[in-house]
């Protein structure tokens, strides 16, 4: 492997797509997608309009509920239940975070596993972490999907996760087991933590704070792949690593924006794709 490589996911992300296009295009039955989205937070309306985009090259149906965040929970639920019973519905996106006053467990819960194209659901969860999944979760599946497509080895490798969330952390760890990595998980608790990333092959930084990882965190050569997504005060995104300085120590580094983010909503058109079957 090359030092200094810059892990493109912009550009994977796009061959999945065109893949998955392919195979769409030979499908009797046309995946549709339900996207929920309650109240106006304006990064969830940019990833609805990315997903809506990607669904359309894809060549899966896209069908929106943009509720208002005074929604009640009742309504909700009443049409997630309406969903589940739709035939022509294959998958159902709920997109997070929802409104103060509902309870996402209890609306997550409410959403057919065989629908649950996020993998929230604990009926998903449990296959993960038991080795028999339907779905896999979009984020820590593009990561995987991201070493695989540039040849990085992960069998053997001492693997360092910071961050513990249930939509990247915890699952990234058993996607980085099922590789045979020798996984730590880190966390703001975590006692010695640069000394622990420091002896990392692979770093994956998910904890939400911008250029939490320094360069003289990194081990020379380690493969870091970045899940931050922090806004600058000049508006600009920045990661959870300092990417302009790590780079240099990295062998392998995904950037924000173009690295993770992409990945994740063509691992979600996968999702799509696989629940018609």
């Amino acid at each position: 492997m090359t030092k200094n490589m810059i892990i493109n996911g912009k550009k994977v992300s796009e061959e999945i797509k065109n893949e998955l296009k392919e195979e769409v295009s030979q499908m009797d039955t046309k995946p549709c997608l339900a996207v929920i989205l309650v109240g106006n937070d304006s990064g969830s309306q940019i990833y609805v309009r990315n997903k809506k985009k990607a669904c359309e090259f894809v060549g899966i149906k896209s069908i929106s509920h943009e509720l208002k965040d005074d929604l009640s929970e009742e309504t909700l639920l009443k049409l997630i239940d309406g969903l589940n019973k739709d035939e022509k519905i294959h998958g159902i996106l709920l997109q997070l975070p929802l409104p103060a006053h509902i309870n996402v467990q209890k609306v997550i819960m409410k959403i057919d596993p065989k629908k649950d194209v996020d993998c929230f659901h604990p009926v998903n969860v449990g296959k993960l972490y038991t080795g028999n999944p339907d779905f896999l979760p979009c984020t820590p599946a593009g990561i995987i999907e991201l070493l695989k497509r540039y040849r990085i080895d992960l069998e053997s490798k001492d693997a360092v996760v910071i961050g513990r969330s249930n939509i990247v952390g915890k699952p990234i760890v058993q996607l980085l087991l099922d590789e045979n990595a020798t996984v730590t998980i880190c966390h703001s608790r975590t006692a010695n933590l640069n000394d622990k990333i420091r002896k990392a092959d692979i770093v994956v930084a998910a904890i939400g704070k911008t250029h939490f990882v320094m360069a003289d965190m990194v081990k020379p050569g380690a493969t870091v792949i970045d899940v931050g997504i922090n806004r600058l005060d000049s508006g600009k995104l920045a990661g959870d690593v300092d990417f302009d300085k790590v780079k240099d120590v990295a062998g392998a580094i995904t950037p924000v924006p173009g690295g993770v983010g992409p990945m994740t909503i063509a691992m979600l058109m996968r999702n799509c794709v696989k629940a018609v079957k």
